[in-house]
This record gives C-alpha cells, sequence and structure tokens, in this order.
C-alpha cells in the first residue's frame, strides 16, 4: 500500500465498530471492539503483528470474526489483497465461519450486493479476497498467499507441525498480520504457544496484542451470560478442567496427577462406613471387572481401557487387577445450595470390597449375596469383556436395575469427566478412617497415584472437546508397600458417575428399607 493510500485510510481503522453499528445495526460489546480496533490497524498500517484472542465458549467470538473479515474486505476492495483464513476442519467449521461472514455480508448496507464468492471457498469484494482454508492434517493447502492477514480460528485444535510446515510461510512475502483466534486449552497447543510469544511481545514494546477474556469480563456487559456461566459452575465446579477453560480462559498442564491434594480433599468425607444397609436409605453399587486366572497362571483379558494402560491392584497376587465393587449411600437431601431439590445426589461411598483372580461363577456367587444384602436401587458394571457375561447374569437377577458400561477411549473420557464434576460439586464424598475398611487406604494410594494426559479431538462439540485419558501409569508403586498400584478401586468408584441421569429425583419415593439376610453364608 502506498503511503498516501494508507494515510486516507488511516482515520478508517479504528471504525470497525462503527461499521458494525450503522451499516448492519450490531454494537459490539467492548472487549470486542477493542480487538477489531488493533487486528484493523495492523492490517491497515502494514504493522504486521501477532495478535492472539482468547475469549470465552458463546462470548462473541465468532461473530467478532465475520464482522472483521467483512470490514476489512470493504476497506481493502480497491487493491488486489489477499486473507487467509484457517479453521480445524472443513466441516463443520469452515464452512460455519462461510455462513457467518456470508451473513454479515449480506446484512451490512456497506456490503450488501457487492460481495461474490469464487470457487466455492473464497470471499471477494471488489478486488480484495479473503480464502477459506482447512487445517485438517491431510487438507492441501499449498500456493494460498496472505499479503495482508493471516488467521486461525480454533488455534488450540491445529497441529503446530501443520501450521509452521503450511500455513506460516504464507504471510511471510508481506509480513501479514496473523491473528489466532481460540479457547483456552493447555500451553502445549498452538494457541498457547502463539499466547507466549505475544506476551513476550508486548512486554518488549508496550504494543497490545492479546485480547484474553474471562467470563467476568462478558458477564459485566451481558448479565445473561453470567447467570449461565454460574449455572454451569454450580453443575461442574468452579476448579473443573471445562469451567477453567472455556469459560475462564485458563490453560491447563497437559499432563499430571489427575487428583492432586487439594481434590482429594474435597473427596473426603466425615461419614463412618456402614457393613449394612440403613433404613430409609437409598444404594447404589459399581463394579469394576477384572481378568480371571486361567490354567498355567494365565490371565484371561478383563475390562482394561484402551487409554489407561494399565490394570487395578490386585490382592494376594500383585501383578494382577481385581474385580472390585463399592457401596454407596445415593443422598437427595444432604445437598445444598443451588444443586438442592434438583435431583444430583451426593454420594457416599460406604463400603468396597475386591476379588483377585476369582472365577466369574465365583464372582457372581458373591456378588448376588452381595446385592441382596445391599438391595441397590441400581448396579452399575464394567460390561468390557469377561464383563459382558457377568452383566448378563445381573441384568437377570436386577430386572431393569443394571446400567452396562463399556469402556472405550471415548466413553472413559467421558466418565473421567463426569466424576470430576461430581467431586468439584462436592457431591462425592468417602467415607472416613475404618478399621474395617482395609481396601481404604489402598483407595486412597490409588487416587494419588492416577494421571492424565489431555488429548486433541478436532471437531467435537465443545462438552466433548478433549480426550482425557486417565489412570496409574504401568510401573508405578505404592509408596508404602512397593507393591505395583492399579486403579481397580478408583475406577469402580467412578463407575458411580454412570448414575448421573438417573432420576433419582422421582425415584426416591418408592424405595423400600431393605432386609439384612445372611449374605455372609454364601
Amino acid at each position: 500500500m502506498k503511503p498516501d493510500q494508507a494515510a486516507a485510510l488511516r482515520h478508517f481503522w479504528r471504525q470497525a465498530p462503527l461499521f458494525a453499528r450503522i451499516g448492519g445495526r450490531l454494537n459490539l460489546r467492548s472487549y470486542q471492539a477493542e480487538a477489531a480496533r488493533q487486528v484493523a490497524a495492523s492490517v491497515l498500517e502494514g504493522r504486521g503483528l501477532s495478535f492472539v484472542i482468547m475469549f470465552p465458549r458463546q462470548s462473541g467470538k465468532n461473530e467478532l470474526q465475520a464482522q472483521l473479515e467483512a470490514y476489512l474486505l470493504l476497506l481493502l476492495s480497491d487493491w488486489p489483497y489477499e486473507m487467509v483464513k484457517v479453521s480445524p476442519t472443513w466441516k463443520p467449521q469452515s464452512q460455519n465461519a462461510m455462513r457467518r461472514l456470508e451473513r454479515v455480508l449480506d446484512g451490512n448496507l456497506f456490503t450488501r450486493h457487492r460481495w461474490r464468492k469464487e470457487s466455492g471457498y473464497i470471499y471477494r469484494l471488489g478486488r480484495a479476497r479473503l480464502t477459506f482454508l482447512s487445517g485438517a492434517a491431510g487438507a492441501n493447502v499449498v500456493g494460498a498467499t496472505a499479503s495482508h492477514l493471516l488467521a486461525c480460528d480454533e488455534a488450540q485444535d491445529v497441529e503446530i507441525v501443520k501450521w509452521d510446515k503450511e500455513f506460516a510461510p504464507m504471510a511471510a512475502s508481506a509480513n501479514a498480520t496473523r491473528v489466532f483466534w481460540g479457547t483456552a486449552w493447555t500451553a502445549e497447543t498452538l494457541l498457547g504457544r502463539e499466547l507466549r510469544a505475544a506476551q513476550a511481545a508486548e512486554r518488549q514494546d508496550g504494543l497490545r496484542r492479546v485480547f484474553r477474556i474471562d467470563a467476568g469480563q462478558v458477564a459485566a456487559e451481558v448479565p445473561a451470560y453470567g447467570r449461565f456461566v454460574a449455572e454451569q459452575v454450580s453443575r461442574l465446579g468452579r476448579q473443573h478442567p471445562l469451567i477453567r477453560t472455556q469459560y475462564y480462559s485458563e490453560e491447563l498442564e497437559a499432563a499430571g496427577g489427575l487428583f492432586p491434594p487439594a481434590r482429594l480433599a474435597l473427596m473426603r468425607g466425615a461419614h463412618p462406613a456402614q457393613v449394612a444397609p440403613l433404613p430409609g436409605r437409598m444404594y447404589a453399587v459399581t463394579i469394576d471387572v477384572g481378568g480371571e486366572e486361567m490354567p498355567g497362571g494365565e490371565r484371561a483379558p478383563g475390562g482394561e481401557a484402551p487409554l489407561s494402560n494399565c490394570v487395578g491392584e490386585g490382592r494376594g497376587n500383585e501383578v494382577h487387577d481385581a474385580t472390585a465393587l463399592t457401596v454407596f449411600e445415593v443422598d437427595l437431601e444432604g445437598m445444598d445450595g443451588p444443586l438442592a431439590g434438583q435431583g444430583r445426589p451426593l454420594y457416599r461411598a460406604v463400603w468396597r470390597c475386591a476379588w483377585n483372580g476369582a472365577s466369574q461363577v465365583q464372582l457372581y456367587a458373591q456378588i448376588k449375596a452381595l446385592l441382596a444384602h445391599w438391595q441397590p436401587l441400581n448396579t452399575v458394571i464394567d460390561a468390557t469383556g469377561l464383563g459382558a457375561g457377568l452383566a448378563a447374569f445381573l441384568e437377570a437377577l436386577q430386572m431393569g436395575r443394571v446400567l452396562r458400561f463399556v469402556f472405550n477411549a471415548h466413553s472413559k473420557s467421558k466418565l473421567g469427566w463426569d466424576f470430576l464434576s461430581i467431586i468439584e460439586t462436592g457431591r462425592y464424598k468417602e467415607h472416613a478412617p475404618d478399621e474395617v475398611q482395609p481396601l481404604q487406604a489402598l483407595f486412597w494410594a490409588q487416587a494419588a497415584g492416577c494421571e492424565y494426559r489431555l488429548q486433541p479431538t478436532v471437531g467435537c462439540t465443545a462438552s466433548e472437546a478433549r480426550l482425557l485419558g486417565w489412570g496409574v501409569p504401568p510401573g508405578k508403586r505404592h509408596p508404602a508397600s512397593g507393591s505395583p498400584l492399579h486403579d481397580d478401586l478408583l475406577v469402580s468408584a467412578a463407575l458411580v458417575a454412570a448414575l448421573e441421569d438417573l432420576p433419582w429425583g422421582r425415584a426416591h419415593s418408592a424405595i423400600i428399607p431393605a432386609p439384612a439376610p445372611g449374605w455372609d453364608r454364601f
């Protein structure tokens, strides 16, 4: 752009909010307007800055993108300038972004009837063009050029290697302005890397490059948003990873301990252990099925989840996992605050046991006796592998009250997220130390030894935004005994999250106090 042309446009770059308000009857929020002004300034004055715009979910990030893209197409329309917009996937993300831009172009009186679409993915207004590309691993993007703007939407989902090799060079010839849009996740993502680079550049020259907004800032301008986020916090807990990232723009560690001391403290209850049901109380049982000892010492496949790569803690045989059973008291009356009266139970672990190397016949006989003793309203059982057969027997025993859970990468991830939400809202409590429960110390050791790793899953909904791989890693040892540490007791406890969608509030009045037969004779 020639000096006189730049001078003629200089007074326009602060008018992106005016473009939206007059042309499109849309008032940008203050945090949107400031980001639009700074990006437009860099584009129109050829500064070549690199921005990071990190907004909470549903706070206007996509609308701002479309408004800014339409505004820049209009201001650059007299020159053959090129802009490129990258999304993690073509369908649905790039297509959704194109539809939003079309809506803005058609709705703004300054751009209406002046634009056209070429080749299905290029938008032209006058001589300026904006090209939409997919950032998926297999997408062919060689040949595009970004002379004035290179933007990456949901940059936390675009592979760093893909970006550096195929997209970053597009901005090289004219030092185009670069904008990385997204929602917080981990420092290891493309968005996280660019955030640190932009922060470092800000410290050097004082020019603002980072627009990191949280739910509180949005709520100050949109009270309804604040009420929505408050409900999500009450449901999941303020420290839940999805709340921290999706609404408060706080990055997570990509890997680490799933149950740090603060979370373990939330899980500790003051109620005593129980060896028998109390009259008038509701109970549920969760079962993680281990493997079975075969002739010759071989191990039959059990219900290990692919993400975990680890098995449960053995009893008697230290190298094999156990079948673990946990009994929960389900309390609808003990909840205070926003969750009270909403059918969101408090789960109190009151008793647990485990079997190592037991045959299916032995397991069935003993579990049948325990179910007769506790009379649970529902039983959740790991129905993966050998667990499928045991689940079938229990279904015949407890018609309509057995919930099958089949482990795979996605189901275990969701179970982990749901378990965390129960813990973070104070609805999961372990019983106080008790001499009759020797497995309790082992449970706490398994929880303390459990690790996680966040894995990207491009194109999922916000609630499924990442796979949570979790479990006690191979080779982990019990801190006291030095024996192999596994996660059977922990997984059994986590299966309580499978009960979350049950209509507990409606079922409460139907509970009949359970008898206590001589179950120990079996």
